[in-house]
């Protein structure tokens, strides 16, 4: 829609707006007064009995797999099990407050948003879900929440652990001359950058409270920004409310940073094997933040505070990122134009977009490979019961779905992943700035060009299929029915190569929270099918042993000597011919 024209108009659209505004955000304020006691206690219990019960045994177990790992030193080993053990001690004082907070927290702000939510455009029966929205919802929500809670500490927790003992790879140790100066210029840059950051942030806050306010209201009265779409206006006008928590949140959030950007100093320390460059770093910490929130507020450039170099030799990966986040970018100098860029259809695409393409492709495949065979009772009873580490079901399966996925990319020559409906698509433009993409979208658009490049025939992909579906069941994939492997050598260490990555992927998307809460729905989708499929074959046969009973029965009955002559002379009375009774009784016997 347009924003209205004239200073009269706005203020006229302004004025009508809120009490629409608030009339919505104090309804949603009392549902969520209402709720607020019983998620906070829902999430806070439930929560604490996982992080309790589960305490002990992430205790012996963490220290337990450290001490068989490979990758680590006997010097490391001792220091990971003293540090991590500081940590899990207090874990559970962090772990039961944080429930608690953020129980508060999600059962007060999550019937506000579900009544916004409920009368944006194109709801219907909009002033029944603005009463209805955001209270049974929100209490079945909390339960969903503590379920990805106890996935992430069960589940994920043991994955991880288990790669940590089990797997190999580059051998880590620390020199023991350099730990005193790095604990020496970690405790001085926590001391100095804690008190400092802390009074930067609270000195810029009013700034900030006053630009973010300039801004909202400004799109407020003339509907441009976040205030020119009818769904984003409540949100835009709750922000408007919430902008001074957002203020304080800042602050904190630059204070809790401050500890860790401090901490550092220990890591510059061990890494240059130097004090003094340690030393340097904390003051170049201090122009580090202050350029960066200089930028974030577009305020003028550059620092009161001196910027010694820290670093014998420049780290690329370092300065680059660095000097990219604190050049001013293009956006702080030139600013797009927000109306015409609405102009141009928007691409809505969710942030789990792709998990659920994953979960729909897994679940029809799986019915698929039940109805060949592939996929067992057994493989799915040992996925129910956490048998199935790492074999066909928990990886193999959602690793071949994605498969799929590449190769459709590939073959139709797509920059990005082609969905299971051919039409959605996730490209490096179009995805959503979320740490999930970045974790496991390049790498999957990575193998997806590879797979491009190797120009695999059909029986290469199903090979590749299988090998990654299989991988994980050794005693299978050596029958040559199931998979026929590539003569070349090369080409079969390829597809091996291929099948490992996906599928260490595919292991690391399943450790995400939500991740093991849909699979199990498919899971059970999928054993409901391979139910129904023994009970129409167990039908079959027990109809099969019926018939054979039944003509068994009649048999014997029909071969009795009585039963026979009783025919015959009856089928005689009747007109019959001549024949012996037993020569036209013994044909229907072979006919039954």
């Amino acid at each position: 829609m347009e924003p209205p024209r004239g200073f009269l108009a706005s203020l006229w659209n302004f004025i009508r707006f809120l009490p629409y505004f608030t009339g919505l955000l104090m309804l949603g304020f009392i549902k969520g007064i209402i709720l607020c006691p019983v998620i906070c206690l829902i999430v806070a219990i439930a929560n604490s009995a996982i992080i309790l019960g589960l305490w002990p045994v992430h205790l012996l177990w963490t220290n337990y797999c450290i001490i068989r790992s490979k990758q680590f030193g006997p010097v490391l080993k001792l220091v990971l099990c003293v540090c991590i053990s500081v940590l899990l001690v207090i874990w559970p004082v962090i772990g039961i407050v944080g429930s608690i907070v953020g129980g508060a927290v999600y059962g007060l702000l999550a019937p506000v948003f579900a009544t916004f939510s409920a009368v944006g455009e194109g709801k219907t029966d909009q002033f029944f879900h603005s009463i209805y929205d955001g209270t049974l919802g929100t209490v079945k929500e909390s339960f969903t929440v503590v379920r990805d809670f106890r996935d992430v500490c069960y589940h994920s927790y043991f994955s991880v652990m288990d790669d940590l003992r089990l797997q190999g790879g580059k051998y880590y140790e620390i020199r023991l001359l350099d730990i005193p100066g790095a604990i020496i210029a970690g405790v001085i840059g926590f001391m100095v950058d804690l008190p400092v950051i802390s009074l930067v942030a609270i000195f810029k806050s009013p700034y900030m409270l006053y630009k973010g306010w300039n801004r909202l209201f400004h799109d407020c009265i003339g509907r441009e920004g976040p205030f020119l779409e009818t769904i984003c206006v409540p949100f835009a006008g709750l922000a408007i409310l919430l902008w001074p928590l957002a203020v304080a949140g800042a602050v904190l959030g630059s204070m809790v940073s401050s500890i860790f950007l401090g901490a550092y100093a220990a890591v510059v320390v061990y890494q240059e094997s130097s004090l003094w460059l340690g030393l340097c770093y904390i003051v170049a910490s201090l122009s580090i933040y202050d350029e960066y929130s200089n930028d974030i507020l577009d305020m003028s450039e550059g620092s009161c505070f001196p910027r010694p170099r820290y670093r014998r030799q420049a780290v690329p990966s370092e300065t680059g990122s660095l000097a990219t986040s604190l050049s001013r970018p293009d956006s702080f100098r030139n600013p797009p134009s927000r109306i015409g860029s609405i102009k141009a259809p928007m691409v809505e695409l969710r942030p789990f977009e792709l998990l659920d393409s994953l979960f729909k492709e897994c679940q029809r495949n799986g019915e698929i490979m039940v109805a060949q065979g592939l996929i067992t009772l057994k493989d799915v009873e040992d996925a129910k019961s956490n048998k199935d580490s790492g074999s066909v079901i928990s990886t193999g399966l959602p690793a071949y779905s994605l498969l799929l996925c590449l190769i459709r990319s590939a073959n139709a020559n797509s920059p990005g992943l082609l969905l299971v409906d051919n039409v959605t698509e996730i490209t490096s433009t179009n995805r959503r700035k979320d740490a999930f993409f970045d974790w496991f979208l390049n790498p999957l658009l990575i193998l997806k060009d590879q797979i491009k490049a190797e120009n695999l025939s059909n029986a290469e992909e199903d090979y590749l299929g299988k090998l990654v579906l299989l991988s994980g069941d050794p005693e299978r994939m050596k029958d040559s029915s199931i998979a026929s492997a590539p003569e070349s050598e090369l080409k079969r260490a390829e597809l091996d190569a291929l099948a490992r990555r996906l599928r260490g992927i595919t292991k690391s998307i399943s450790r995400y929270p939500t991740f093991r809460r849909r699979f199990d729905d498919s899971i059970k989708m999928i054993s409901e099918d391979l139910a129904k499929k023994n009970d129409s074959n167990n039908k079959s046969v027990n109809g099969r042993q019926t018939v054979r009973r039944t003509r068994s029965a009649l048999g014997r009955i029909f071969s009795q000597k009585s039963f026979k002559n009783d025919i015959g002379r009856s089928y005689q009375g009747h007109g019959g011919s001549d024949q012996g009774p037993g020569s036209v009784v013994e044909k229907d016997i072979e006919i039954v």
